[in-house]
């Protein structure tokens, strides 16, 4: 059995320690207390993946000893310590948790929003601290009735909308990268014309840190806001030009801010912190025991994904923008690199060709996820060398067709993906669709209509449909102590039938050869997710 070595370079929830230390092919090395020195120079030649937070930058020296890394995980949403264009060099992957604190951050954003309206912080100083109680200095401004400009319109931006809404606030979103769809299905207004943010009376950021949106308000934007506009940035620092917040606080232009980050942190000596009109938090964003937990298990089972050559979810810097692509299409080519993997174990020979056809609005991003399936397909046999800057050379070095179809919608899903594998002993064709909340499911495997998810240990049993069968594969599976998590099953006209089972545990040769002995068997196989 091959292990693949992962590396925990940062503190990450134990919870996702615990996923790195049970999975029976991983080597788990916990290196988040070693001296930086030491991890880089000798533990890191060790790690196929690595795992950081922003305590370790992925830099020249961290690129230079690792040697045999093919990804690294950055367990958060910034990525501003790690050297992007360094990794895609050396053909490493890079790849964060995007949405693990999404809720931390939108409540934290709602927090600073309330507290700059009602003034909150210093109204609880004044009466526990000082022991004054003067209602009279304390009158705020409501939320209900208030235009809120967002600026971004992403996980974060759009859940602060909704809470917002429900303030009756009335919603103004600017994001050139979305469709306007996204806001006005939401009764909310959409813009291309960033004055329209300027003119509102509460502003909130959540838009990544890059060259387009550092100082995105500034002086000059300031001067063309209205007087005694609220300011909100829990995003990234230096959105906001720190130098124009201050003025604009100090003189009245901004009645209020809250701000969670700052262009260099820690941001105890920031000027802005000898004002009276902000309120401040030191970075708290992902500061929740929840968003913490799911961080540290998200980036634990990218880490997982990556080292066995599975997926490489919100990887950052493959071939294709992602900015340039709909949300919807990326869990799609996650799932075609998943299928194209199970294709392949499920059809153990020579690879001749590929097809991807693609039903419904995914039809259009045939050509990309194409991409994901080859790389999914030729893992078995390519083992590490294959990656998605070289699938495409990899296979017609070894006499692989490569075919898309586009397809009109289907009749039972939106989007439905079909890849079909041909090798030198026949075709396996896996059909799949993604539900609701991003949840991957086969829906058909070479005509049985079957569904399953996408993950984990799989037996898949075909047999002649007669009686008893299940109750035969059962006792041979619990005899091995194999213990089945869930039990699909489907049946086709020609009176046979496939059972496809997601079991807790790894299947050995023994148990395979024991399940096609049975009387009914027409075959078996085994595959891992």
């Amino acid at each position: 059995m091959q292990k693949y070595t992962v590396v925990v370079c940062d503190h990450i929830h134990q919870a996702g320690l615990d996923m790195l230390e049970n999975d029976e092919n991983i080597n788990f090395i916990m290196a988040a207390d070693e001296p930086k020195d030491k991890l880089k120079k000798e533990i890191l030649p060790q790690a196929n993946v690595a795992i950081t937070r922003s305590s370790t930058d992925v830099d020249d020296l961290f690129l230079e000893n690792a040697t045999n890394l093919k990804a690294v995980v950055r367990a958060g949403v910034g990525v501003d310590n790690v050297d992007i264009p360094g990794c895609s060099k050396q053909g490493i992957i890079v790849m964060n948790v995007p949405t693990a604190n999404t809720i931390a951050a939108v409540e934290l954003t709602m927090a600073h929003m309330l507290s700059c309206m009602r003034m909150f912080p210093y109204s609880h100083d004044h009466l526990k601290n000082q022991r004054i109680w003067k209602r009279e200095k304390w009158y705020g401004h409501e939320l209900s009735g208030k235009k809120l400009g967002v600026i971004g319109f992403g996980n974060i931006g759009s859940r602060v909308a909704k809470r917002a809404a429900a303030f009756e606030m009335d919603i103004v979103a600017y994001d050139p990268y979305i469709h306007p769809s996204k806001v006005t299905d939401l009764d909310m207004t959409y813009t291309k014309d960033f004055a329209d943010i300027l003119a509102c009376d509460v502003i909130t950021i959540h838009t990544p840190k890059n060259k387009e949106t550092i100082g995105i308000i500034g002086a000059e934007e300031i001067a063309q806001m209205k007087d005694g506009v609220v300011l909100v940035n829990c995003a990234r620092g230096d959105l906001y030009n720190e130098d124009a917040l201050y003025d604009g606080l100090k003189s009245g232009k901004i009645r209020f801010a809250g701000i969670d980050v700052f262009g260099k942190e820690p941001a105890i000596n920031n000027k802005l912190l000898d004002l009276d009109n902000i309120v401040v938090s030191p970075h708290l964003g992902a500061n929740t025991y929840e968003s913490q937990y799911n961080i540290g298990t998200q980036a634990a089972a990218n880490a997982i994904a990556a080292a066995k050559g599975m997926s490489y979810p919100h990887a950052m810097n493959l071939p294709i923008d992602e900015s340039q692509i709909p949300a919807f299409v990326k869990p799609f080519l996650e799932m075609g690199q998943k299928i194209g993997f199970l294709a392949s174990q499920v059809n153990k020979a020579q690879i001749v060709g590929i097809k991807v056809s693609g039903h419904g609005d995914i039809a259009e991003y045939v050509d990309s996820l194409s991409t994901f399936v080859a790389v999914g397909a030729m893992r078995e046999t390519s083992g590490d060398t294959i990656n998605y800057v070289n699938a495409e050379f990899v296979a017609k070095e070894k006499g692989i067709k490569i075919e898309t179809e586009a397809l009109k919608d289907s009749a039972v899903y939106k989007n439905l993906i079909t890849i079909k594998l041909t090798t030198s002993e026949g075709t396996t064709s896996i059909s799949g669709t993604i539900f609701d909340d991003n949840v991957q499911r086969v829906v058909t495997i070479d005509g049985f209509e079957i569904e399953f998810a996408l993950k984990g240990n799989i037996v898949l049993f075909k047999n002649s449909d007669v009686p008893g069968v299940i109750g035969s594969i059962g006792s041979t599976l619990a005899k091995n102590s194999v213990n089945i998590a869930d039990f699909s099953l489907a049946r086709n006209k020609d009176a046979e039938a496939l059972a496809v089972i997601l079991v807790d545990n790894a299947v050995n040769d023994t148990t395979l050869k024991e399940l096609a002995a049975l009387d009914a068997c027409l075959s078996v196989c085994y595959a891992s997710l």
